[in-house]
């Protein structure tokens, strides 16, 4: 009769390897070591929003790198101003620096490069909507011009400030920067003489307010001088009828040949 392999399974257990284990387990527990260790350390609870599919904790998501500090400027620097009248005319219309409300309702200038006569003022009138001037204070200037043998047409005319207002700041205009502005203005203009009218005008390019109706002074900024007759503000020669002479008697003594 033929005899049959038994297979491995159905072979005794090794009770020499078993022994061997369990002495080996057995002496690592008498020196103390009863739990297996990593050298890792392992987070074992995590919770389940930062879980991946296999219960991992996810990476820590990238934190973007700080936003870099915008520093918002104060004050209009002058070496950005623009260097024609132009873009000048562009950035008058747009620059925020120029007062807080923002380029809507602002007056633009009017007027050619190189006229004969320049005039400041310090502040469009209430009533102005699309032209600088076209109030009460506007007639005024209109009839003064016919005296002194001009008109309108043939002035360059300007505001120190964009906007009607019936009180404006004029030291934070100064702290802007808005005189440097003005400056800027009249040297791109080039006219052959300025006239300018309130007396907060002055300080702004660096001359006192004129304590009579009208004094004479000069411009100057650059390298460029330019004859300047320096009076009282639209609205006040209204309200002062008799200052009205002391502008005449300026205008003659400042055009005499």
């Amino acid at each position: 009769m033929r005899q049959v392999k038994t297979h491995a399974m159905d072979q005794a257990p090794n009770r020499q390897f078993l022994d061997d284990i369990t002495a080996a387990l057995n002496w690592w527990r008498g020196a103390g070591v009863d739990h297996d260790y990593l050298d890792d350390p392992r987070e074992w609870i995590v919770p389940e929003e930062e879980q991946d599919e296999n219960g991992d904790r996810l990476p820590p998501r990238r934190v973007p790198a700080a936003v870099q500090e915008v520093v918002v400027p104060t004050r209009i620097d002058p070496a950005l101003l623009p260097a024609d009248i132009d873009a000048f005319r562009a950035w008058w219309a747009s620059e925020t620096l120029l007062d807080d409300g923002g380029p809507t309702g602002r007056l633009m200038p009017e007027g050619k490069v190189g006229a004969k006569l320049m005039v400041v003022v310090e502040t469009p009138e209430a009533e102005d909507r699309e032209r600088l001037l076209s109030g009460p204070q506007g007639r005024l200037l209109d009839a003064m011009l016919a005296a002194f043998g001009t008109r309108r047409e043939d002035v360059y005319l300007a505001s120190a400030l964009p906007r009607p207002d019936p009180v404006p700041n004029w030291r934070a205009a100064a702290e802007r920067g808005v005189g440097d502005a003005l400056a800027r203005h009249v040297a791109l203009a080039a006219p052959q003489r300025l006239i300018v009218l309130g007396g907060n005008v002055l300080p702004l390019i660096g001359h006192e307010s004129p304590q009579r109706a009208a004094v004479l002074r000069q411009f100057q900024h650059e390298g460029l001088t330019i004859p300047l007759m320096a009076g009282w503000g639209l609205a006040a020669l209204l309200q002062n009828p008799r200052a009205k002479a002391s502008i005449w008697r300026a205008w003659l003594e400042w055009t005499k040949p």
